[in-house]
């Protein structure tokens, strides 16, 4: 089974990211995009292709486990391999339902590759077990609150859409529903608020051990994650079958 077709970005071996688009060395960073939504017919890759990623500027930025307690970006991929998933914000139900099929990656095949599976919101942590409790996630989750590791790494904030874009393999709901259970969910949390910055979008890494980057993901809108099979396989690891119950396929 092929990998879906995707824009991804491979990084080498001098932290250069490898697609469309000129290189450029590690000491460049991304430009910011507005706060805005286009719709485009060619629009920019879902990676920054032109840009490095400045993995040196976030590995000492804090962030915090569901008990409050912190520890810096770089103990994550120190002496280990690890996928990270940067998602907007708990509340968003894209997110949610991505995670929920992260959630059904065996944990046997995570150490059966000496992987490990990391997902960093930018709320505060008090919101992580309620996430955890809703998407039945049960591996590592951290947050970043004040999106330090998100801004460095030049993640977008705003959406870009383009006209073929593909809906995500992971979302369930529609725009409608999912957008009423957002909203039904920040009424009814005990703080009425949306768990992090709605404009933030995410993105997904691939990194360790050390500061050895593999692959980069960031997302140009709600719907644009990296499908997970495409992570696992990019990892080393067997892919699964979201929709039998995390059946694993040999490949």
């Amino acid at each position: 089974m092929g990998v879906p077709l995707y824009k991804m970005h491979a990084i080498n071996s001098r932290g250069l990211a490898l697609g469309s688009g000129k290189l450029q060395t590690e000491g460049e960073m991304a430009t910011s995009l507005p706060i805005t939504q286009q719709i485009c017919s060619s629009g920019p890759p879902t990676s920054s292709a032109t840009s490095a990623v400045p993995i040196a500027e976030v590995e000492d930025c804090l962030i915090y486990d569901r008990n409050g307690l912190r520890l810096t970006f770089k103990s994550l991929y120190q002496t280990h391999k690890a996928i990270i998933i940067f998602v907007r914000h708990f509340l968003c139900y894209t997110c949610q339902e991505y995670v929920e099929d992260l959630s059904k990656i065996p944990q046997e095949m995570l150490l059966d590759a000496d992987v490990r599976l990391i997902v960093i919101g930018q709320s505060v942590f008090s919101h992580i077990e309620a996430f955890c409790s809703l998407t039945g996630y049960q591996y590592e989750i951290y947050v970043d609150p004040e999106r330090h590791i998100y801004k460095k790494l030049g993640m977008k904030r705003g959406e870009i859409y383009e006209e073929t874009a593909s809906q995500s393999p992971h979302v369930k709901s529609s725009m409608l529903v999912g957008s009423i259970k957002s909203m039904w969910r920040a009424m009814t949390s005990p703080a009425f608020d949306f768990q992090g910055d709605p404009l933030q979008q995410g993105g997904a890494l691939i990194i360790g051990p050390g500061p050895n980057i593999h692959v980069t993901h960031f997302d140009m809108n709600r719907f644009n994650h990296m499908p997970i099979d495409g992570l696992l396989h990019l990892a080393g690891m067997q892919m699964v079958d979201f929709n039998r119950h995390a059946k694993i396929i040999d490949v």
